[in-house]
C-alpha cells in the first residue's frame, strides 16, 4: 500500500479546508470600580446646603404659629399650620397675581428668544464690519450701568408712551436682557461653522431660511441658558413691576406679597408659605421641561 504525500493538493478534487481554530481567549480583567473623588463630593455637598437649609427653613417658617418663632428658627413645628397657606392665597389674590407673573413671564421668554437671537445672528457673521462691531461693543457696555441711574428716565418716558402696562413690562424685559444675551449668543454662533450657510445657500436658502433652518435649531443649548435666565429674573423681578404697573389689578406675585410688610411690623409665617407658593410653579415649570432642558445642554457640550 502506497502512503500518499500530506502535502495539500492544488487540483479541483481535493476536499475544503476545515475552519479555522479561534486563538485562546485571554483571561478577562475585573474592572477597576472608579475612584470616587472625595473633595468634589464634599464640595457638592457644602454647595447643596446653601440651598436645601434656607429651603428647610422657609417651610418649617411657614407651618408654624407666630409666636413659636421666637424660638429656634430651625426647630419642627408643634402643630402645623395649613392654614397659612390658604392666608396667603386669599391676602395676595394668587390666582390672578400669579396669572399676570405667567403672562409677563412667558411673553419675555418668548420675545427674547426671537428677538435676541436674530439680532446676535446679524452682529456674529458680520464682526468685520466696523458697524456691527460698534454696535456689540456698545451693547455690551450697557452692562456696566446700573439700572437705578436710568429708572426715572424710564418710568416718565413708558408713562408717556402709555407702556406702563403688563406690555411694556414685557418690552422692557427684551431690551434689558438684550446686552447680556447678545454677549453669550455671538459667542455660540461663533462656533457654529459657516460651511453649514454656504451649504444651504447653494441650494437657493435665503437670509431668513437659513437662520430659521439652520442656525436656530443648533442654538438650542444657548436657547435653554437665556430662557432659564429670563425666566426666572421675569417671575422673581419685584423692581421693574414696582415702577413700571400703574394698575392694582396688574400687579405680580413679587408685588403681592409685599402686603405682608408694613411699617410696624411683619406676617412671617403667612409670608413664607406665599414664598412657596410663588416657587411652586417654578418647580413644575422645570419638571416639565427637564427633558428639553437637559438635552439641550448635553448637545451643546458635545458639539
Amino acid at each position: 500500500m502506497s502512503i500518499r504525500s500530506a502535502a495539500p493538493a492544488t487540483g479541483t478534487g481535493t476536499a475544503p479546508a476545515g475552519p479555522a481554530e479561534a486563538p485562546p481567549r485571554s483571561p478577562s480583567r475585573p474592572r477597576r470600580r472608579p475612584r470616587v473623588n472625595w473633595w468634589l463630593t464634599a464640595l457638592l455637598a457644602a454647595c447643596s446646603l446653601t440651598v436645601l437649609v434656607p429651603l428647610y427653613f422657609t417651610v418649617v417658617t411657614a407651618l408654624k404659629k407666630p409666636a413659636e418663632l421666637a424660638g429656634a428658627g430651625f426647630d419642627l413645628p408643634q402643630d402645623p399650620q395649613w392654614g397659612n397657606f390658604a392666608e396667603a392665597w386669599r391676602l395676595t389674590g394668587y390666582p390672578q397675581a400669579a396669572l399676570n407673573s405667567a403672562l409677563i413671564t412667558v411673553g419675555a421668554v418668548l420675545l427674547t428668544l426671537l428677538t435676541n437671537s436674530m439680532v446676535a445672528y446679524a452682529i456674529a457673521r458680520n464682526m468685520d464690519r466696523r458697524l456691527f462691531k460698534g454696535l456689540y461693543f456698545f451693547f455690551v457696555s450697557a452692562l456696566f450701568i446700573p439700572f437705578p441711574i436710568i429708572m426715572l428716565p424710564v418710568i416718565k418716558q413708558t408713562s408717556m408712551l402709555g407702556l406702563d402696562n403688563q406690555a411694556g413690562l414685557i418690552f422692557l424685559y427684551v431690551v434689558y436682557g438684550l446686552a447680556f444675551n447678545i454677549f453669550l449668543y455671538v459667542g455660540y454662533i461663533k462656533s457654529i461653522p459657516r460651511a453649514l450657510e454656504e451649504a444651504a445657500r447653494t441650494d437657493g436658502a435665503g437670509t431668513w431660511t437659513v437662520f430659521w433652518k439652520v442656525i436656530f435649531p443648533l442654538l438650542t443649548p444657548m436657547n435653554a441658558t437665556v430662557g432659564i435666565l429670563t425666566f426666572l429674573w421675569a417671575w422673581n423681578d419685584f423692581l421693574l413691576p414696582l415702577v413700571i404697573l400703574s394698575s392694582p389689578s396688574a400687579r405680580t406675585l413679587p408685588l403681592a406679597q409685599y402686603v405682608f410688610q408694613n411699617q410696624f411690623s411683619s406676617d412671617y409665617t403667612t409670608a413664607f408659605a406665599s414664598y412657596l407658593m410663588a416657587l411652586a410653579p417654578v418647580l413644575l415649570v422645570y419638571l416639565f421641561a427637564q427633558r428639553w432642558i437637559i438635552s439641550g445642554v448635553l448637545r451643546g457640550a458635545v458639539k
